[in-house]
């Protein structure tokens, strides 16, 4: 059963099928489909999925290639096979945002884990996807390496994408990790939240494009040419330049940047 497809761009007789979050969501992936659909008479098909959900397709042969940033998933995924192509093509970061009052005093945390040390004791609202999105695993590992296992009323779980756990998190006053490109684009949808902690290395997202392996679905041929053009000039530069004229800042950094975080 072939997944839901969110949109599709350009108008080619190439057809390949990507499955993404937040680069979708933000309008960045209409941007590089639209572009390489004209250089190579080509359309994607975009299936909106987090990065473990993205995953998941790609292994069961859904979709062609998926972006994702989740890195010791897709270490897996090359190892077992059933992942190749693998390559780095941009990051964000992780913010802590939360109420402006900041009832937990995350503000004067020394790290990511040591803010969320501060919310677990102050028993203050926070937001989970709880999806198993790359975000969600993030979140779950922060926990851990703060030795904690959230629960209780005021660890709320919504099981959605970014922008409606904003959404969420702003009506619950509740602290949330949301990416720094959903932030720039969205934070109006969130006016009683503001950034209260960033600047972690362990928070900073690297994205990573993978392909389905030679023969394993009808449009692989088609996506790792679309990777290989994400990773040129011409598509860093959209990368790199998307969102500034309309947010005065860019939503994501490019492969360069990027590469200094790769661990």
């Amino acid at each position: 059963n072939f997944p839901k497809i969110e949109a599709s761009y350009g108008s080619g007789t190439q057809e390949f099928s990507l499955a993404t979050g937040s680069p979708g969501e933000l309008g960045l992936l209409k941007l590089l489909g639209e572009e390489f659909g004209k250089k190579e008479n080509a359309k994607m098909n975009w299936v909106k999925a987090g990065s473990g959900a993205s995953l998941n397709l790609l292994k069961n042969k859904q979709v062609d290639m998926i972006m994702v940033h989740a890195p010791s998933a897709v270490n897996k995924a090359i190892s077992e096979g059933w992942a190749v192509n693998r390559t780095l093509i941009g990051s964000n970061e992780f913010y802590i945002v939360g109420p402006k009052s900041d009832p937990a005093k995350i503000r004067s945390a020394i790290s990511g884990s040591d803010a969320y040390k501060k919310i677990f004791e102050a028993k203050a609202n926070f937001i989970s996807r709880g999806d198993k999105s790359g975000t969600h695993v993030k979140e779950i590992d922060i926990w851990g390496s703060a030795g904690l296992v959230p629960g209780g009323s005021w660890y709320i779980v919504t099981n959605d994408f970014m922008t409606a756990s904003l959404i969420r998190a702003n009506k619950e006053q509740a602290y949330f990790m949301t990416d720094s490109s959903t932030w720039v684009a969205e934070k109006t949808l969130a006016p009683n939240l503001e950034i209260l902690f960033r600047g972690d290395k362990f928070l900073v997202n690297t994205y990573d494009a993978l392909a389905a392996p030679e023969g394993a679905t009808s449009g692989r041929n088609t996506a790792v040419n679309f990777i290989k053009f994400v990773a040129s000039e011409a598509g860093q530069k959209i990368i790199r330049e998307y969102g500034k004229s309309q947010y005065k800042e860019s939503l994501y950094n490019d492969a360069v940047y990027a590469k200094q975080y790769v661990y």
